[in-house]
């Protein structure tokens, strides 16, 4: 064998050689979301918890005459509402559950030896949450519609505030699963779920309770985000910066909180 051949042979064969080293983060990161959400969509505990129940609420306090809602159809003001609590359903609700057992069983500290480090897992898990969320608006709106719903205002104050009630609910989801055992979150994440149902300005509008618990309730991030949602789509507000900075705090605080006192272990 001549050099010149020896030299092609090394150069084709250097060409299958695998390259090591991890992917490239943005890859990997993305794969991590996809089999975050494989997973979420395959459990069929969350998909009842994040889909079926705000469904369910919707269409049965739409067609049923239960709670006054007010002057105008009962789907315009309630359709915001259940917006907020897909929202807090899947960002808060389902995920301190999840990551919760994650933690419990060791998933949490095994992939915390990959390539991949921690806070990129936590944009996984957050990606995952944005498109199931985006997933359950899509639901959400197309019964509304159907309902009968028609929703007012500016698409952008919609987003923005769907986006800060996600980080406010994302970092108190991730503080709950980083400190407390996974049977106390599991119970502690229920509970509160119910709690917001009922007192967040959800389906029971906030002016049915007392003057001192709507100021107090009205600080909750649920129902800024429910009544900035509902200022906006039912009565055609512009930017609700009241509600915003609400969120904007709450979100501060869960994610600075979360990430301080997260345990992996």
């Amino acid at each position: 064998m001549s050099d010149r051949q020896g030299a092609a042979f090394v150069t084709t064969a250097g060409t299958y050689t695998p390259k090591p080293g991890a992917a490239p983060l943005t890859r990997m990161i993305a794969a991590q979301a996809a089999l975050e959400t494989k997973m979420l969509l395959r459990n069929g505990e969350q998909l009842l918890l994040t889909v079926v129940i705000p469904t369910l609420l919707l269409v049965l306090f739409s067609s049923v005459d239960v709670v006054d809602t007010g002057e105008g159809e009962a789907v315009d003001f309630l359709a915001p509402g259940i917006l907020a609590l897909a929202v807090m359903s899947t960002a808060f609700t389902g995920q301190a559950i999840a990551t919760g057992f994650e933690r419990r069983y060791g998933v949490l500290k095994r992939l915390a030896t990959s390539p991949l480090p921690r806070w990129g897992l936590m944009a996984a898990k957050t990606l995952s949450v944005l498109v199931t969320e985006i997933l359950q608006v899509i639901l959400v709106t197309v019964i509304a519609f159907a309902l009968g719903w028609s929703p007012h205002g500016n698409p952008l104050a919609v987003l923005f505030l769907l986006v800060l009630g996600t980080a406010a609910f994302s970092g108190l989801g991730l503080l709950m699963a980083g400190t407390l055992k996974a049977e106390a979150t599991l119970a502690a994440a229920n509970l509160v779920f119910l709690l917001l149902l009922v007192g967040g300005g959800v389906v029971v509008p906030l002016d049915k309770f007392p003057d001192t618990a709507q100021s107090l309730l009205g600080l909750l991030p649920i129902s800024a985000l429910s009544d900035g949602l509902r200022d906006v789509l039912q009565h055609g507000a512009g930017m609700p910066w009241g509600d915003l900075g609400i969120l904007a705090v709450w979100g501060v605080v869960g994610l600075t909180a979360a990430a301080r006192f997260f345990r992996w272990e």
